[in-house]
């Protein structure tokens, strides 16, 4: 339902406009790069901010928000927006956030699959012998006929399950409420301490929130049968660190991490160097793929804001509810 035509607002874009073909004519561009000194003009006057991408370095948006007293519309180009939390109540009443959730999905997924893999199959071993110029022939574990639970269902998590059925996984799925999707069960978050001891890895997928937050605490993770993989792919604070450290050093868990808790990892942090740990700077979304699927998602949104119509992904509402 159209409630407003923009015409004429102000918008500003991580991308320089000249890239992103089939711009709503009406609307006035400017591109900012997420720095400070590089404003594009008065943030009083822009309607529609983009953030950068990833969530490293924000606190200039930050900065810019606490100026944008027009802003209508926040987009962000994560699939979540945990970060910013602490920072809405800078947001002008009526302020539309929208996240990136489901942009990236599918090299998410695929990188997700691929930590398992490459854990499963000893990679992170077989490289550090390489680096020693060490030839030592070892047998690890495979894929085909594991049970992987996937914790979450959004489009990552649906999307890590439609891989690891090709790889002939059985997998097993978990989401806050309990559901058959496309004739799959999935069960709910109050079946996990039930679930854990039968699964031989989990790939977490879930998005920070209150309900998720410590889920793989310490009594969770001594759930997980000895040698079980554990790849997280969501947000760091998932998981109990000290207690996955704890795990990974025993020798009960290997671990493959794309987040962390803290992010980034401190330099020194046990877990960079214990031999079960493969870790990856939160990249999973991050590929040549990544511009092309933002610069679309865009465009859409863009062209939906000036019809006046209803925001793809929007979080936080006019009215202030999420």
């Amino acid at each position: 339902m159209t409630t407003h035509l923009a015409d004429d607002a102000v918008v500003w874009l991580p991308y320089e406009p000249k890239e992103l073909d089939g711009l709503p004519e009406q609307l006035s561009y400017r591109y900012w790069d997420g720095q400070d000194d590089m404003l594009p003009g008065n943030p009083a006057e822009v309607r529609f901010l983009t953030g950068y991408p990833g969530t490293q370095g924000y606190a200039s948006l930050v900065r810019v928000l606490s100026r944008a007293r027009n802003l209508e519309v926040l987009q962000v180009l994560s699939s979540g927006f945990d970060y910013l939390e602490a920072h809405l109540g800078l947001l002008p009443a009526g302020t539309r956030l929208a996240t990136g959730r489901g942009v990236h999905a599918a090299v998410t997924a695929e990188h997700a699959v691929a930590l398992l893999a490459a854990t499963a199959r000893g990679l992170p071993d077989f490289h550090r012998q390489q680096a020693a110029g060490r030839w030592a022939p070892r047998s690890f574990t495979t894929l085909g006929g594991k049970r992987i639970l996937v914790v979450g269902q959004g489009p990552v998590g649906t999307a890590v399950a439609s891989l690891l059925d090709a790889f002939g996984c059985h997998v097993v799925r978990l989401a806050r409420t309990a559901r058959i999707v496309a004739g799959a069960v999935v069960h709910g978050a109050g079946s996990l301490s039930q679930l854990l001891p039968t699964v031989d890895g989990a790939v977490l997928c879930a998005p920070a929130t209150p309900q998720t937050y410590g889920m793989f605490d310490e009594a969770a993770l001594s759930l997980l049968p000895d040698g079980a993989l554990l790849v997280n792919v969501g947000r760091g604070e998932l998981v109990d660190t000290d207690a996955l450290t704890r795990a990974v050093a025993s020798g009960q868990l290997r671990a493959a991490l794309d987040v962390t808790d803290p992010e980034p990892l401190p330099e020194g942090h046990p877990l960079w160097g214990l031999s079960g740990a493969l870790i990856t700077p939160h990249i999973g979304a991050f590929t040549d793929a990544f511009e092309e699927s933002s610069r679309s998602f865009l465009v859409q949104q863009l062209h939906r804001y000036a019809r006046g119509e209803a925001l793809a992904n929007t979080v936080v509402r006019p009215d202030g509810t999420r």
